[in-house]
């Protein structure tokens, strides 16, 4: 019998802080903060790729980098030049690959955004303000892909849950590739329109350089990063100086025409076209206001399908690009548990369904060198039955402090005008304070607290967080505590359960040996999760011991146990005819993970759960199975299935939910996308065929084609059917 159920955890989970804090004192091998100058270009380069055949580039920046993995610290295998300019208006990064092995050069894709990390590629973040904090990620492969991403926070670390690095940001710059035998090269060109900066003459930015030779799993860094870290390290950054950053208007009108018609289910053919705009300005270099006027999201990836096998909510990521700029600045709380500002709220009803968002506005940025802000205000119109008219507004400021330390406040406000029953106008409100401190190079201590005000909620509407952690060279240590009233409501926020009290204990071990041929890594570790309810049920025990064995081909498979504690209050319906009565249940389940080498063309991954679930059994397979052609053409088949058999029922419940995406790349602009789904636990089958011809970063031409077939999948069924096509045209005024 483990002892999953015993409350005092959590009080032992604060007083580890103490041991997290001394051990994120630890010294480091400390490599000094590398340094290189931009240079004024007399003149632009073409932006073709071809570095070494242009004159422009006539003083290389820097050189010399450092490897994180297969051997930390070492000179990487091949050399990379990086040369670094500015015009009055655009910033340049030109950088040569070199390789002695031009055809060992792997490019997996030419989609947007695609991940760099299966194919030989190059990236940079830029830290404008040298706060250790705030940047922007720019990358490419040979294929010449954009890459963009916004970083806050930090966005770093084993314990970062991938929190504040947004993917799903986009600027408007471009980039060209050459492969050539002495390996290949790129030339960036990055209006300074797209950063954000401070106001001095001659500035320096926080810069690192992060380039991939996939073929022998290597990564390496301009600005050496220690292996549990990731671009996203800024304190670990370099210097750029000599940059003599412009101070230019920015004002872009961003129009969209949209026309959709809909039929199936014995409903007829319905046509609808919209018109909207989208203005973005720059109030100063590092503060911009956002506007939008009946705002669409048309082009927008649907949401993939989940299944819930528990009593608890589940999370669907933000993917609107108005809601992604700056979304960073917004966020509070612990990712996908406890989120005190969730923009899907706006303009999304509970059943997935969009509600129209009338008009808004976004003031976002920087004040000075270290005060963040950031003021959102939407309209969403009323949709009879389903929502009144309902005004949002949030505001948000954080002080910025030495060693990735901050202070900040959060408040959320929606009011409805008129409501669905007939009753008063309804309100909600949250506030908020947060922080974090900065401790040594490596340990990081943070946490929030929350209120709630709302008409016929009082007293034990608060909500409180507390954190500590450290990442070494080595080691990863976490414990945190966490506690929710039962009347804490944030409508605007997100909730996976309420009134509970959660404890969190985490050890991982980082253990390299250079005498070991084909493996790169082993990293064992423990954790323990735990939730008791306000009344003190203990709902949730979850040990977790592990271990993660990665080769240096690529490959890579996990090895663990989960001890499993569920108390369940009161019962519920798992699927039709399968119920989990109240009461408590202790399991065991044996959970492997498999990882082929995903830089090969055809690639494959499996997770593997068997053991207890409710007192019954539980089979879980999650397969996935990727194949590429080149960089055009990409496919993933991913498959979850469930076999569950609870005690004292004869019948086994199978649940299946499968997704196939294929994507076929004409150009880094031109993509054709499809996704077709199947969940068979609802009976649904999905479709969406997405054709994008991008003109910038956030316009151009979309046609969609959206169908779903529920109730039954069988032939008779009618299937519900939508074509919406899309275009927007970014104009800039001032140039």
């Amino acid at each position: 019998m483990f002892l999953l159920t015993v409350r005092p955890v959590i009080s032992r989970a604060l007083r580890c802080s103490a041991l997290v804090f001394a051990l994120s004192f630890f010294p480091l091998q400390s490599f000094g903060e590398p340094s290189a100058d931009a240079v004024r270009l007399s003149d632009a380069p073409v932006i073709d790729g071809d570095v070494l055949g242009d004159g422009a580039w006539a003083e290389r920046a820097l050189s010399g980098f450092w490897q994180q993995r297969p051997v930390e610290g070492a000179p990487s295998t091949q050399q990379t030049d990086v040369y670094i300019g500015y015009t009055d208006t655009t910033l340049y990064i030109g950088v040569v690959a070199y390789d002695d092995n031009p055809a060992g050069i792997i490019v997996a894709d030419s989609r947007r955004d695609a991940s760099l990390d299966n194919g030989d590629s190059f990236s940079f973040i830029i830290d404008a303000f040298r706060d250790q904090q705030n940047g922007f990620v720019f990358g490419t492969n040979p294929a010449g892909i954009e890459y963009d991403a916004q970083v806050s926070k930090e966005a770093s670390g084993a314990m970062s849950r991938g929190a504040g690095f947004n993917l799903n940001w986009d600027t408007n710059w471009q980039v060209a590739t050459k492969i050539g035998e002495y390996g290949w090269s790129a030339e960036f060109e990055i209006p300074f329109k797209s950063l954000r900066f401070g106001n001095a003459d001659v500035q320096s930015w926080g810069f690192n350089f992060k380039r991939t030779i996939r073929r022998n799993n290597e990564v390496a860094y301009w600005a050496p990063i220690s292996r549990q870290y990731s671009l996203s390290r800024l304190a670990d950054a370099g210097r750029v100086g000599d940059i003599s950053a412009p101070r230019q208007r920015n004002l872009k009108i961003t129009p969209y025409g949209l026309a959709k018609e809909r039929k199936g289910n014995r409903i007829e053919s319905l046509s609808e076209q919209e018109l909207g705009f989208d203005i973005k300005y720059s109030v100063t270099p590092s503060l911009t206001l956002d506007m939008t006027y009946n705002t669409d999201f048309a082009q927008v990836e649907v949401d993939e399908f989940q299944i819930n096998l528990d009593r608890f909510s589940l999370f669907l990521p933000e993917q609107r690009p108005f809601f992604l700029e700056n979304a960073g600045q917004f966020s509070v709380g612990i990712s996908r548990e406890v989120e005190l500002f969730f923009s899907r709220r706006i303009g999304i009803a509970s059943d997935g369904s969009q509600i129209p968002i009338r008009a808004g506005a976004r003031l976002s940025g920087k004040i000075g060198e270290a005060t963040n802000v950031g003021f959102l205000h939407m309209q969403a119109d009323e949709v009879p039955g389903v929502a009144p008219q309902t005004d949002f507004s949030v505001a948000r400021v954080s002080q910025e402090f030495d060693n990735r330390s901050s202070l900040g406040f959060l408040l959320v406000h929606k009011e409805e005008n008129g409501s669905l029953d007939g009753g008063p106008d309804h309100y909600n409100r949250m506030y908020s304070v947060d922080g974090q401190l900065g401790l040594g190079d490596d340990g990081l201590l943070s946490g929030f607290f929350a209120k709630t005000d709302t008409p016929g909620l009082n007293g034990d509407d608060t909500a409180l967080h507390l954190s500590a952690a450290a990442d070494t060279q080595e080691w990863s240590y976490s414990a945190s505590f966490t506690e929710v009233g039962k009347n804490f409501n944030p409508e605007v926020g997100f909730l996976q359960r309420t009134d509970f009290q959660r404890g969190w204990l985490f050890a991982l071990k980082r253990w390299r040996d250079p005498s070991w041929k084909h493996l790169l890594e082993l990293r064992p570790h423990i954790a323990y999760r735990g939730y008791w309810g306000g009344d003190g049920l203990h709902e949730t025990g979850f040990l977790h011991i592990d271990n993660h064995w990665e080769w240096k081909s690529g490959f890579e498979i996990h090895t663990g146990v989960n001890l499993l504690h569920e108390g369940v209050r009161e019962d519920f319906e798992l699927a039709p005819g399968q119920v989990v009565e109240a009461g408590d249940y202790d399991d065991e389940e044996l959970q492997l993970v498999l990882m082929t080498d995903d830089s090969q063309p055809l690639s494959f991954d499996m997770t593997a759960k068997i053991g207890g679930f409710f007192g019954g059994d539980r089979t879980q397979l999650t397969p996935s199975l990727r194949y590429r052609i080149g960089e055009t053409f990409n496919a993933r088949l991913g498959w979850t299935y469930n076999e569950i058999q609870r005690p004292n029922n004869p019948e086994k419940l199978e649940i299946n939910v499968g997704s196939l995406r294929m994507t076929y790349s004409f150009s880094p602009k031109v993509s054709l996308q499809a996704l077709v789904q199947y969940n068979d636990a609802i009976d649904v089958v999905a479709s969406n065929i997405r054709f994008a011809w991008l003109t910038s970063a956030d316009a151009g031409f979309y046609l969609v084609y959206n169908e779903m077939r529920d109730d039954d999948v069988g032939l008779f069924t009618e299937k519900r059917r939508e074509w919406i096509l899309k275009f927007s045209h970014t104009s800039d005024v001032f140039n």
